[in-house]
């Protein structure tokens, strides 16, 4: 008898505890590659200023200066993965970027650079830009989006072998494994790491 009251018991703590971790993630705030819980039912989420976001978390925005310029040497990568003060330096030294001379005509630079500032991982943009701003310490500014801890914790798991292949080149090459790279979609059920 006392046993079977222990095991009545054992069910409903363990109903409980469940139920409260269900209900506890309703506010999106669960940070894995499935999307939030609300994600996973298909409730979708809205940014600060009304804009779509992508089920990675990442603001779904384009801008046509943006993808024609930045777009034209590699991805346009999404503003929500670095901090404003990032993107406000890389923007500022163009005519040195990564190697490569891509200096813009004023009025072309200063409106990137708004987008970019707008739409950037401190500004609100989405739960998965919330993340990224957080794992960058204010005292630093990346340039890289390889380099933050929020990039290398979520490809721990690469070997820096797989980066190297022809296939791929490097790890700023995210269109290489995430087919929704473009449209801001890095969830890990669209990867699909080339040979």
């Amino acid at each position: 008898m006392k046993f079977r009251k222990l095991m009545q018991f054992a069910v409903l703590l363990t109903t409980i505890t469940a139920t409260g971790a269900l209900l506890a993630d309703r506010d999106g705030s669960h940070d894995d590659d499935h999307g939030s819980w609300s994600e996973r039912l298909g409730w979708g989420e809205k940014g600060s200023k009304g804009e779509k976001i992508a089920s990675n978390g990442l603001s779904a925005t384009s801008n046509a200066a943006w993808k024609k310029e930045c777009g034209s040497c590699h991805l346009a990568f999404n503003p929500g993965m670095l901090p404003e003060r990032s993107w406000r330096k890389m923007m500022s030294g163009l005519e040195s970027h990564f190697g490569e001379n891509a200096s813009l005509d004023p009025k072309t630079a200063e409106e990137i650079t708004r987008f970019l500032v707008e739409n950037s991982a401190d500004q609100g943009g989405g739960r998965r830009s919330s993340k990224i701003a957080q794992s960058i310490s204010a005292s630093s500014t990346p340039l890289r989006i390889t380099e933050t801890s929020y990039f290398i914790r979520k490809h721990d798991e690469v070997r820096a072998s797989v980066f190297q292949r022809k296939s791929i080149g490097s790890p700023a090459n995210c269109a290489a494994c995430h087919k929704g790279a473009e449209q801001g979609d890095f969830s890990e059920h669209n990867v699909s790491i080339p040979k």
